[in-house]
């Protein structure tokens, strides 16, 4: 029987160009509850009501409050040995970028570097009327969603349902997916587009697929080369640890 981690390992160093797509699995060892599982912050908190944007121009203050627990959660978490090993695969020059699904900024935290933010990230705000950029300030909040110079509403920069992914990060992920030799799936089903294409299109252009998740996907059968079962916080470390000194 093939060694799934060999298997992998071995497509790694054969390869010119790595990505690594990860989703909220890789992030729930950290505390970071799921989205969408069956304690998702979704069942709580329904995202019609709490992360969509129509909600948000609605009712900006009620959905501030839900944003600013949701930051600060983030904010308290550390990254966990999944995210570090990302960092020591690109330090190690086998891991071109990571494409994350995740607005925690868990990733920059572990000191990954090349990093392309499909969703946004919960610690920065933007305008909605002149797109400035400023850190989200958790220590002192308002209570109320805030306005900038402009007199245009702020919002945490995260892309809200009805919202669109952001068109750099959205080519960029693009190109890299046509281009990668291999792709690494971590902690996520890729269940949602546009990010659901990524690996579709990586596959799509000869890259081998390495998953690493609890269980398998509806992803596993369609493009999966290899699985690595088990939380990300331990199959990805291991993984790492058969390429890096």
């Amino acid at each position: 029987m093939i060694d799934p981690y060999a298997q992998a390992a071995d497509a790694i160093e054969k390869a010119g160009l790595v990505i690594a797509l990860t989703g909220a699995g890789i992030s729930v060892e950290s505390g970071i509850p799921d989205f969408r599982g069956p304690d998702g912050i979704w069942v709580k908190h329904p995202p019609e009501r709490y992360a969509s944007i129509s909600a948000y121009l609605e009712d900006p203050d009620r959905v501030w409050q839900f944003w600013v627990k949701l930051a600060r959660m983030c904010r308290n978490c550390k990254p966990n040995a999944a995210h570090g090993a990302l960092a020591v695969l690109e330090h190690a020059g086998l891991l071109h970028a990571v494409i994350t699904q995740n607005v925690d900024n868990l990733h920059q935290d572990a000191g990954s570097r090349r990093i392309i933010e499909y969703h946004g990230n919960a610690r920065w705000l933007v305008c909605l009327k002149c797109g400035a950029r400023d850190p989200f300030d958790l220590e002192r909040p308002p209570e109320r969603a805030p306005h900038c110079q402009c007199g245009g509403l702020k919002k945490p920069d995260v892309v809200m349902f009805g919202e669109t992914i952001p068109a750099d990060a959205l080519l960029e992920a693009e190109v890299l997916a046509v281009q990668c030799d291999v792709a690494l799936v971590i902690g996520t089903s890729a269940q949602i587009y546009p990010a659901a294409e990524i690996p579709l299109t990586a596959k799509r252009h000869g890259a081998f697929v390495v998953e690493a998740n609890i269980q398998r996907t509806d992803l596993t059968p369609a493009v999966t080369d290899t699985f690595l079962e088990g939380p990300a916080a331990t199959t990805v470390p291991k993984l790492a640890a058969m390429l890096t000194p």
